[in-house]
């Protein structure tokens, strides 16, 4: 295909800019820095766990967030990776497919939410949290809770509140053809704008996912597994220190000694 007849030479310098220079320029980041951080960083290769500062709120928000998580990666993978022609020869139709996805994404996102809301609500209101939050988690938490709340804001406005918009028409396309080399910024370029905004931060999330404690991701699901159980046992108080029981055992040792020599 000639240069002339090209559909990225024709497309407007924004688009070639917004959806396809910097998701390349973001995925190109997220492979190096990875590299990067495994050669120069393995000690700091970690979740950086603070649950002996605070437990309370890490209890519920942490597995919320986490299971509500995996669930919209999961559907984000079957949603963009998958073309829908592949989900129709699986005898799946569009109707049953935005329904099950609404529902599904609907309770996941819910989930995802509010774990997020209680992990940053105790960055902020537990002090000893506060003082110990680095300046990757000062980055990672905003970041991450802006891509969660577009993404929840996308479907809510076009999909559950409006007359529904098929993303694996547009986005999906645009998805698959960075990875196949074959970008397609057209057609992401007349998506609604909450699509555009989510696909954009999770753009950044992936250029600063080997820089923050993301990267526990790919260590947990392997050696989680196999690894032994952490066990946090509770610090109890020490026991009181009773004089007249020290006195006394004092009093029987020196009678020990002078008992034993009398008797010989």
């Amino acid at each position: 295909m000639s240069a002339a007849s090209s559909p990225l030479t024709s497309m407007d310098g924004t688009d070639l800019l917004l959806w396809v220079a910097v998701p390349y320029a973001c995925l190109a980041v997220f492979a190096v820095g990875h590299v990067w951080r495994y050669r120069k960083d393995q000690f700091g290769w970690t979740s950086r766990t603070s649950q002996l500062l605070e437990h309370r709120w890490l209890r519920w928000g942490s597995p919320l967030f986490h299971l509500g998580a995996f669930a919209v990666i999961a559907g984000h993978v079957v949603g963009l990776a998958v073309p829908a022609s592949l989900t129709a020869k699986a005898g799946v139709s569009e109707h049953a497919y935005h329904t099950v996805a609404v529902t599904l994404g609907s309770v996941a996102g819910a989930a995802m939410v509010v774990g997020l809301g209680m992990l940053c609500a105790r960055r902020l209101l537990a002090p000893r949290i506060r003082t110990r939050t680095s300046s990757s988690d000062k980055l990672l938490f905003p970041l991450l809770a802006a891509t969660v709340l577009l993404g929840i804001a996308a479907t809510v406005v076009h999909n559950v509140a409006g007359g529904g918009y098929d993303y694996r028409s547009t986005v999906s396309v645009w998805f698959r053809g960075l990875f196949l080399l074959q970008p397609k910024p057209e057609a992401i370029s007349g998506a609604p704008l909450l699509f555009q905004l989510h696909a954009l931060s999770a753009c950044l999330l992936f250029a600063a996912w080997p820089f923050t404690r993301l990267v526990h991701v790919w260590s947990a699901p392997i050696g989680y597994l196999r690894r032994p159980y952490l066990v946090y046992r509770r610090k109890t108080a020490a026991p009181a220190y009773d004089r007249s029981a020290a006195a006394a055992a004092a009093a029987a040792a020196r009678r020990g000694p002078a008992e034993a020599k009398a008797s010989r």
